[in-house]
């Protein structure tokens, strides 16, 4: 019987990256081995080479949510499941929380030993591997995924205070719903975590109430990535059985559907608080969805397919928005109340704050230097009625001499 003999050895080849079966990023090295065969045919020698490749598995990305309030504290729920499933991603996740005293408790403690977020999602408990963390340097020391879920005043201070901590290769996802005016005009939230951050930005924007997403029941929404491979990366980590996602690579169009939309549903509230029926909420959404495209066309670069408006962050989310939602609410109240929409923030919203109303501030000014006021009088008068003291009964009368009746 011939002897065998198999001598390994590292002949040089540089570490390779792939992805591995399970989505894991793994690192290969090639190792040559030397086979030296003695068989008995005329006591020859056969010598056989051959390569192979050994593993190893890299650690898993550091997942950062920048925020905790109720659709904040619902992704957190969802992605503190989904990252224990996958290898991609480091099992412990980060919960950047705005510390308050809730009963003569820190939150943060709330929320790292009831596991639950009792002021913001009360009623759902917080998967253990997500921690509140109250200092937002702390809380995005080694993330390389930020997912921004505030409101989107905040955004600018908070970046500042992160950039210093922000290394080479993270990459971010917005799902904050509001727009900015900048020095050429309009200014979305990804451009600004994207210029200040000086990271990759995707968007998440959809048909989403939170306490029904924190519910588990069914539901859609839209992931707007410019990169591809990113958008797979996010769909990984926030796509379950009932939260189904679409990727599409038009962010911006995606974004200012989810801006724009808070816009009309507080028309929609409107149009509740003064007893019209349903007939008249259908026009609100229709008028409100002609106006978000012409929007979206007149003020961005881009390509603005109306396709993207058929999406869950679309035509879904203005629905959903329109008869549900804080916006819709707190503008019916407005109208019975009479009560400004500050202090009806304050008394409804318990500490979460109302998009439409400061969206539509944004809007006006930029429809103001454009000379386009009249363009777009649901966008308008949504403005002048909250802002500037005109009757609220006047948004019907914009509705019917609406530009697209003529």
């Amino acid at each position: 019987m011939g002897v065998s003999l198999l001598l390994s050895r590292g002949v040089g080849y540089p570490w390779r990256a792939g992805e591995g079966r399970s989505g894991s990023v793994e690192i290969y090295r090639a190792y040559e081995e030397v086979i030296i065969d003695e068989g008995k045919r005329n006591n020859r020698i056969f010598i056989f080479r051959r390569t192979r490749f050994t593993t190893l598995k890299m650690p898993g990305k550091k997942v950062c949510i920048v925020g905790s309030g109720n659709w904040g504290s619902s992704i957190a729920k969802i992605i503190g499941h989904n990252v224990k499933a996958s290898n991609r991603f480091d099992p412990m996740v980060n919960m950047w929380v705005y510390e308050e005293i809730i009963d003569g408790r820190k939150l943060t403690e709330v929320i790292n030993t009831d596991h639950e977020n009792v002021k913001y999602l009360p009623g759902h408990k917080l998967p253990r591997n997500v921690v509140a963390i109250p200092e937002i340097t702390e809380a995005v020391k080694g993330a390389k995924i930020l997912v921004f879920v505030i409101p989107h005043q905040f955004i600018g201070k908070l970046c500042d205070q992160m950039k210093p901590h922000i290394t080479e290769g993270t990459i971010g996802i917005s799902l904050i719903k509001g727009i900015d005016e900048g020095p050429d005009g309009l200014k979305l939230i990804s451009d600004i975590i994207r210029e200040k951050l000086e990271i990759e930005v995707s968007v998440l924007m959809g048909a989403n109430i939170a306490s029904e997403v924190a519910d588990e029941k069914f539901c859609e929404t839209t992931i707007g990535a410019r990169n591809e491979a990113n958008g797979v990366i996010f769909k990984e980590l926030l796509q379950t059985p009932n939260f189904r996602i679409t990727v599409v690579e038009e962010s911006d169009t995606v974004e200012l559907c989810g801006a724009l939309k808070n816009i009309v549903a507080v028309g929609a509230g409107f149009c509740d608080g003064l007893g019209f029926g349903d007939n008249t909420k259908a026009a609100v959404i229709r008028l409100g969805l002609m106006e978000m495209i012409a929007f979206a066309k007149l003020f961005r670069k881009d390509q603005v397919s109306s396709t993207t408006f058929l999406e869950s962050c679309g035509v879904a989310d203005l629905i959903t928005t329109c008869y549900g939602g804080r916006n819709r609410k707190v503008a019916e109240a407005f109208v019975k109340t009479s009560k400004s929409i500050t202090e009806l923030e304050a008394e409804m919203l318990n500490g979460q704050k109302l998009q439409g109303p400061q969206t539509s501030a944004e809007v006006y000014k930029l429809l103001q230097k454009r000379d386009m006021v009249n363009k777009f009088p649901l966008f308008s008068a949504v403005y002048q009625i909250c802002f500037e003291g005109k009757e609220v009964k006047e948004f019907i009368t914009c509705l019917q001499n609406h530009p697209e009746h003529m």
